[in-house]
């Protein structure tokens, strides 16, 4: 790995006296479900205490009603034809809203994502003279092949690495969510300071679930075993590495419900998948939850979270489970290495299926040990919690002033 020294974690400081006024850009976020829309929203809510005032640009959807937010301004957007999920800001309107942002007074600039926001964030900052950091939010070197599959992989690696470290390099920082993607950025060539900040989640919300009520709406026998992977569902998570493990962990759990929350592209595959392996009675796909109300009520019905990606940045969903008591079994790749590493509340699993499958059937019926791996879980879920990321983000934030 390059030599690159990564920023220690910052500890938090006090808020000034005058709100800190920053503009976020991001090319994806609500009602787009996936993690840089939580982490954004998750910020959003918790630096306000910190003294920090939060203005958003991000794209309107078909069903984003103008003026839902103040804090706000969504751009007009056009379906991206590989992806249909998510949207391309037209140019024009992302530059002229961005600089009305500013002409209202802006003293920093956090750019949340690697496409027309990191443009139009660089071009304000430069043209202004504000400072300016990103979040590399998505490991797009493991990602690019399962949306190019034809096009060879050492040539979309190769340009994934060269873009990572250009945009990278014409930033004052950039926010890292893991120690393992601050180690690929350097080992890419990025030469700014690289901050390791995980994004926070809001523990408590998901504290208020009702295992009963959730299994008793989707017909789960009160005592039948269930792992649960929670996220979305799409091919770089790495589901189907799941379904085979479970078909083959019902030769000794024959009750044994993996339980499918979210949606995404890789759907059909999936149930394709499962119906080819005779799995009906032991996968189920319940779709996308509410965060607020459905979801802490999934996360309380199950025994086990399950989760088998080799690209994450993080791993947010983790931390979730581990907040709602739910005992974690899962590779440690990537970010997700950092919150598993203590193993506080989880298992390290195997990267390999046959394995993976044996140690899922083990767990899921060890009772006393998920008890105590579930009264760690929450403890530790408390160390990564919203409000003290949110207190670094805003120390980092000021550090970056003019004269700190």
């Amino acid at each position: 790995m390059s030599s690159l020294p990564v920023s220690p974690p910052l500890a938090p400081a006090a808020a000034s006296s005058r709100p800190l006024r920053v503009l976020m850009i991001s090319d994806v976020f609500f009602p787009r479900i996936n993690g840089v829309s939580t982490s954004i929203e998750t910020f959003r809510r918790d630096l306000g205490p910190e003294g920090i005032d939060v203005r958003l640009v991000a794209p309107a959807y078909g069903d984003t009603t103008p003026g839902d937010d103040p804090g706000l301004r969504r751009v007009p957007a056009r379906r991206v034809v590989f992806d249909p999920e998510d949207r391309l800001m037209r140019w024009s309107c992302l530059v002229r809203t961005v600089d009305q942002v500013l002409s209202a007074g802006i003293d920093l600039i956090h750019i949340q994502t690697p496409f027309a926001a990191h443009y139009a964030g660089v071009r304000a900052a430069r043209h202004y003279g504000l400072p300016v950091l990103a979040t590399y939010h998505t490991h797009f070197e493991e990602y690019f092949h399962c949306y190019l599959p034809y096009a060879p992989r050492p040539a979309l690696r190769a340009v994934a690495r060269a873009l990572a470290r250009s945009q990278c390099n014409a930033l004052d920082t950039v926010i890292v969510p893991s120690q393992a993607m601050a180690g690929r950025l350097a080992d890419y060539g990025v030469r700014v300071p690289l901050h390791v900040l995980p994004t926070g989640i809001p523990t408590e919300q998901f504290r208020r679930g009702h295992r009963a009520d959730f299994r008793q709406r989707h017909g789960i026998g009160e005592n039948r075993p269930v792992a649960l992977y929670v996220g979305r569902v799409a091919h770089e998570k790495n589901i189907d590495f799941l379904i085979e493990a479970a078909h083959l962990a019902v030769r000794r759990v024959p009750n044994l419900l993996l339980l499918i929350a979210g949606e995404g592209p890789a759907l059909p595959h999936l149930q394709t998948l499962v119906t080819t392996l005779g799995l009906h009675e032991n996968v189920s796909f319940v779709g996308y939850l509410d965060r607020s109300s459905e979801l802490p009520d999934c996360y309380a019905a199950a025994d086990l979270f399950v989760f088998a990606s080799r690209t994450e940045t993080q791993g947010l969903v983790l931390l979730e489970a581990m907040a709602a008591g739910l005992p974690v079994y899962a590779l440690a790749e990537m970010g997700a290495r950092d919150i598993l590493a203590p193993e506080r509340g989880a298992v390290i699993a195997a990267d390999d299926v046959t394995e993976f499958a044996a140690g899922l059937a083990a767990l899921i019926t060890d009772r006393p040990r998920l008890a105590r791996l579930a009264r760690e879980a929450p403890l530790y879920a408390e160390e990564w919690s919203a409000p003290t990321m949110s207190r670094r983000l805003a120390h980092l934030y000021r550090s970056l002033q003019p004269g700190d």
